[in-house]
This record gives C-alpha cells, structure tokens and sequence, in this order.
C-alpha cells in the first residue's frame, strides 16, 4: 500500500502492518493508505478476516500530537475507526508495546483485540489537557464498564495485558510470536461464524450502571485535580456514554475535544510534553555514554537515601557508604521502611521489596567505592565538607567514573577544581525525596565532559526522571527564582498581608499550596541556615526558627500543627509578631490584594528566568518550565512561568514590575533586558544573544 502500511495474507487472513517509527503514531500519511487498505479489504471476497498490528518496539502509541491544533487533513481516525465497524468479516487487533491514546481507540474499533502478554494499554490524553477524540469515551465502558474506564481515562494511566484481559479490555493474552497467534486467533472467529459485534454496540455493561455510585467516584477523581479542566471534562463524557445513545455521546465527544484542544491549558500541557522531550538533548553528535554498571552514594540520610533508592528502583546495585556503622545501619533501616510502606499500600509487591533491597551494599570504607562507574554525594551542604569528599574520591575512584556533586546552590566549579579529574565531575541536583520527586537538575561545569553530561542525562531517564541541563550559578535554575518569588514574601507580610492570605492566592492560582505553609512542610530551619551562611535576614521567619518553631516538625511555624495534625491552623503568635515588627520599623498595614501579590511574587520570577536565559545558565525557556512544573508544583496546566508569562502578557508584566521599581527602588524589579526583547519578538526563542 505505502511505506507506512502493508498487506500480507496468510490463507484468508489479512495482516495490515503500520511501520511508522519510532512509535507508529497515527499520522496522515498513515492514515490515508491505512483506510485505503480495510476499505479494499472489507470488500474483497477471499479476505475473511482483518489483523490490524505494528511493525517495530510497539502498536500505534497514539496520535501525532503536532497535529493538533492545525486543519483536520482526511482520513481522521474517527473516519478510519467509522470504516472499521462496517466490516462484516471479523477484525482484530494484535497489540505489543503500548497501544496509548489514538493506538487503543484503533483497537476499540475492532471486533476483538489481542496482546502479548507484556503489552500496555491505555488512554493518556488527559495528561496533555485533552479527551480521548476517537470515541475512547464512548466505547471504553462498554467494554470495561463505566467505572473502570472512568478511573483509566480520568488518571491517564495504562494497565497491563492481564489486567485489560481480566477487564473485557482483550479477548487473549499470547506469549510467543504475536501475529502467528493473532492469525490463528482470527482462523477461530472465522470459524464460528458471526454477526461479529462491534464495540459501539455492546451496551450490557451500561444498562447495569450504576449512576449515582458513578457520579460519586466521579467527584472524588475531581476534587484531586485542582484547577485542572481536563479530567473533569473526560468524566462527563464517559457519563455521556450512560446517559447518551452512541451517536448522541460520540458528538458531545467531539464537542468538548475541540474545547479542549483550542484552551490554554491543552496548549500549556503539550508545550510541556514537548519541552521535557527537548530538556533530555544534549548537543553534540555521536557523544557515546559511559557505562555505569553500579552506582555509589555518599550519605545514607533523608537525601542520601533517596538517592540510592531512586538507582534501585531503576535496577542498579548501589554501594551505600556512610561515616559510621550506626549512621549506616539507621539509613538502612529507613529505606526497608520506605519499601514496606510501599508494600503496604499495594504499589509494590513482597518480592519486588526484597529484589531492591538486595541491590544495596552498605559500607563505611571509601576503598569500596572503587569499582563503582558513578559516585553521588549527598553530604552536609558546606563547600569544605563537599571538597573533603572529593579529595578522598579522587584518591579511591577508577579512571572514568563520573563524580557527581548533588548541591542546591554551591559552586560546582570550585568543588571540580579539588579533584585531578574535573572533566569527570557534574552537578545532579535531586529534589526531596529524592526516590519520588522527578526533577533532576545536571549541572554542567566548565570542564564537564560532553560524555560525562550526556550519560548523567541519559542516566536521570533510566531512573525515571525528568533531567534539566543547567549551567553553574548560585541556587542554579530552580533555587535561584524561587529566592526572587520568595523576596518579596516578608515585605507583603509586614505591610499587611497576612500568611493565609498569601498562601490562598497560590492555591487559588493552581499550586498545590502556598509558600509560608511549604516552609512549614520543608522546615524553616533550612531557610535559616542558608540565609546565616549568606549574611542575609529575614525577620519573621528568624525570629520565628529563633524561638524554635520550625514548621511541622516542631508543631508550630507560620501555621500551628496541633496534636501531630499536618492540617495548618491560623497561628495568632505569628500574627501577633507580624505587627510587632511592623510597628518598629514604622509600617503602617494597608489592605494588599491579589493582583499586588501575584505581581510582587510571579513577575520577579519571570523576571529573574529571562536574566537566567541572557546568561545562558539554561538554554531554553522551555527548559527553565520543566524545572518548575516537575520540581516546584507549578500548575501544570499554567505550562510554566515562562510559558504562563506569554499568556499572562509579557508587556502586563513588565508595567508592573517598572511600576514596583519606581515605588521600591529594589533590584529585584529592575526589568531584565531580555524580558523587553521578548515583549517585542513575542518569544522567547532567539533573543538571548
């Protein structure tokens, strides 16, 4: 038919091959041979059955996704899947990979479908802001029953082939060669005569639904996605497949799709999709990786441990190293805890937790960290404490293992500078805990070498992170505009603004929660400590870790936390002190509102990422978002600061900030230079030279 699509026949079984690599995603140049192919078919007499399957790692993974938003080019796959259910003769669907997004809603046109037994199937496009838009909503729960396709459309999640079997999902799981199997699968249905009953009108399931238990669960997956519009529009289409007859559902499908595509949050969520997708590259052609067979980690503490856990977790041995038996023990004891939690909540089974722990190898010998090709430190955050870790590496590593510095904020460049091999030393900045969050900035010194950086990046893949490549500044990408959100936070307090106020505005702007009360989560002492080790000062917040109270850990911070509660109740002492400190520096409280609050915070972040941009310490807008969705809780569906400053209005913004630096005269309002070329080009891209 195409390069895209062939025909093979075995006896009267026709196989229709998709070849579109890396991932045989569903674009037109597949689409149009695709359907020129099963309408042929569906009318050729000697054709009695059509197998639907992929060549290469995978079925159809989805969509070509940089086709939204753009005219729809015909055959689209709803057209495709509309053919599809007029065959008389049986079709099937043999699926390995991962049969995602438009992929399954393929499949779901089908008569039956068919998977190797370590297939994935599942419809994820609620992830980029969307609905399934080729009837996933409509067919799914008439096969699977409307709860089960709620929570499978609603979280985005795939399910394996036992499960999707278990589910009505696939009528058979085979090991082996899966197109034999397939051919022979489809020779049965041929063999037991029809009417063979598309998906479309199976609707036992739905008359045995139960609404209000639906409407329930519906409101429960919600209430976990703030601000999100998404989730809650794929909830009411797969009620549409109850309430609706097919065709009637099918539109309304459509019709939210379409909302969907064209709002700013779909747009904001692909920007991610592929921003993550271009954060992973590293410049330079045939750059060969180093192997890392096992790792090492320095520290078997909160970071420490998280750290090895994270390597675990993706399969490599890790040589745990720690200053004494005690510390090493303690360290390990809370990574089997970790795993039994783990266990206990279903997410991992018995032997998987003994498997992973196995891979751990304790030790407080530096000598034992010889045979390692990656070594990570996650010791006490002082420069002369890093360098001492670094002189003993340089004196037990083997020639080529990377040594990796895990800072938030010291000079990665001062700390190569202590080793023989600075070409070996990179920055791999983990966020708390460390084996959950995905962020991992790399840090790029000035001698780092291109292998060295492209296998740490690689390696943060493996393990299930999203990888950043950043240059060496104080606080790199991530710290250093938080410092610029947060310079503002103490000034709005004394001038009137109240903890819960503050907080309230970023909960009501799409973050999981605000700034005072993530203090109190992380612990104030933290600030504290880089603040003393910096001459800075922060007034409330000294006096407050002055006193003692730290956060939650210590029942009391900006919030109280009564009774080991890690709900955040209104602390008077706090409000009480707010207006002490006031009055001694003579600052008379005013009524702030959330627009000041938001310009004094978010506009100096935009403001310090574009200065970030001019000294190239990231090199793309995109991938200074990555770092703030995946490692700070920025809204997902804002897609960024950066991203979120184009829809916010880059001229508002820089209004804003001239106006509060007229008022303040503080630097952290001074316009970066870059941000008034982006006013004009209207993007970020090419205009930090």
């Amino acid at each position: 038919m195409s390069n895209f699509v062939s025909v093979t026949r075995d006896g009267g079984v026709a196989v229709v091959t998709i070849d579109n690599p890396p991932v045989n995603a569903l674009s037109f140049h597949v689409r149009e041979p695709l359907m020129q192919a099963l309408v042929l078919l569906r009318d050729e007499p000697d054709v009695a059955a059509i197998i639907i399957a992929c060549a290469g790692r995978t079925f159809v993974a989805g969509a070509d996704i940089t086709e939204f938003g753009k005219p729809v080019q015909q055959p689209d796959l709803r057209a495709i899947i509309a053919v599809l259910e007029t065959i008389a003769k049986p079709t099937v669907a043999a699926i390995h990979g991962t049969a995602l997004g438009g992929g399954l809603e393929l499949a779901l046109g089908c008569h039956f479908r068919v998977a190797d037994a370590g297939a994935r199937l599942g419809l994820p496009e609620v992830k980029l802001g969307l609905l399934p838009g080729g009837g996933g909503t409509v067919r799914l729960p008439r096969l699977v029953g409307p709860l089960k396709a709620l929570n499978m459309i609603v979280s985005g999640t795939p399910i394996d082939a036992a499960e999707a079997l278990a589910t009505g999902l696939v009528d058979a799981v085979f090991d082996g060669d899966l197109i034999a199997q397939a051919i022979r699968f489809a020779s049965e249905m041929v063999g037991k005569g029809g009417p063979f009953t598309p998906a479309r009108d199976h609707n036992e399931l739905l008359k045995e639904a139960d609404l209000p238990a639906f409407d329930k669960e519906a409101a429960a997956l919600a209430g976990k996605v703030r601000g999100l519009e998404a989730p809650i529009a794929c909830a009411q289409s797969v009620r549409n497949a109850i309430t609706l007859g097919f065709d009637e559902a099918l539109a309304a499908e459509r019709e939210l799709f379409v909302k969907l595509v064209g709002g700013d949050q779909s747009r904001a969520q692909r920007h991610l999709f592929f921003a993550e997708r271009e954060a992973a590259k590293v410049p330079g052609k045939d750059i060969v990786r180093r192997k890392i067979a096992r790792v090492g980690v320095i520290g078997a503490g909160t970071m420490g441990g998280g750290i090895a856990m994270a390597f675990a977790n993706g399969g490599y041995p890790v040589t745990l190293l720690e200053t004494s038996r005690e510390a090493l023990e303690r360290g390990l004891a809370t990574i089997d805890k970790n795993y039994t939690v783990s266990v206990t909540r279903g997410s991992l089974s018995e032997d998987a937790k003994r498997q992973r722990l196995d891979l751990f190898k304790g030790s407080t010998d530096y000598g034992d960290l010889a045979d390692c090709d990656l070594i990570i430190e996650a010791v006490f955050e002082e420069m002369a404490v890093k360098k001492d870790v670094f002189g003993r590496l340089d004196a037990v590593a083997k020639s080529g293992a990377i040594l990796a510095i895990n800072t938030s904020y010291l000079d990665v460049n001062e700390i190569a500078a202590s080793t023989s091999r600075p070409q070996d030393v990179v920055g791999m900045h983990f966020f708390s805990p460390a084996n959950v969050m995905k962020l991992l900035e790399i840090v790029r010194a000035e001698k780092t070498a291109p292998d060295a950086l492209a296998t740490a990046v690689e390696l943060a893949r493996r393990i299930g992170k999203v990888p950043v490549v950043v240059s060496v500044c104080h606080g790199f990408v991530g710290n250093r505009m938080l410092a610029a959100r947060g310079s503002e936070s103490e000034a709005l307090l004394l001038e009137g603004a109240t903890p819960r106020q503050i907080d309230q505005v970023f909960t009501d702007f799409g973050w999981s929660m605000g700034p005072f009360q993530m203090g109190d989560l992380a612990g104030l002492d933290i600030g504290w400590r880089n603040r003393k080790a910096r001459g800075q000062t922060a007034v409330i917040a000294d006096t407050l870790c002055e006193q003692g109270h730290f956060g939650q850990k210590t029942g009391s911070g900006f919030y109280r936390y009564e009774n080991g509660s890690r709900t955040p109740a209104p602390n008077p002492e706090v409000e009480a002190l707010i207006r002490d400190k006031a009055a001694e520096k003579g600052i008379a409280p005013r009524v702030i509102g959330t627009e000041e609050i938001i310009e004094r915070t978010l506009y100096p972040m935009i403001n310090e990422g574009a200065k970030i941009l001019e000294e190239k310490i990231a090199a793309r807008a995109s991938d200074i978002d990555v770092v703030w969705v995946n490692g700070y809780g920025f809204p997902v569906g804002k897609g960024g600061p950066m991203f979120w400053a184009g829809l916010e209005g880059v001229d508002k913004i820089i209004g804003r900030l001239d106006h509060w630096h007229e008022r303040t005269g503080k630097d952290i309002f001074r316009v970066a230079p870059l941000l008034r070329r982006m006013a004009v080009s209207g993007s970020w891209e090419g205009i930090a030279s």
